[in-house]
């Protein structure tokens, strides 16, 4: 999946966070949405410019970013 097909960032469409091309919704509003216990459906239904790719998009997204970035565990911040 290329995501880059279906993702955008633009400095003057909400503050240049990546979103849905064509649209004005963010990555981070469809990760919400999931991690809320919305369905493929629900979104679809909620958001009709939106596509089961660009769902997928968002995955393919989010797991490239996670990927190359690095994260400290929470436990050795709170030490």
């Amino acid at each position: 999946m290329n995501w880059k097909e279906f993702i955008v960032a633009d400095p003057n469409v909400l503050v240049g966070k990546p979103i849905i091309k064509g649209t004005q919704l963010a990555v981070e509003l469809i990760l919400d949405r999931l991690a809320d216990g919305w369905s493929q459906e629900d979104l679809l239904r909620s958001y009709p410019r939106l596509t089961p790719e660009a769902i997928q998009a968002v995955f393919a997204f989010a797991s490239e970013t996670i990927r190359d970035e690095q994260f400290v565990s929470i436990e050795k911040l709170s030490a």
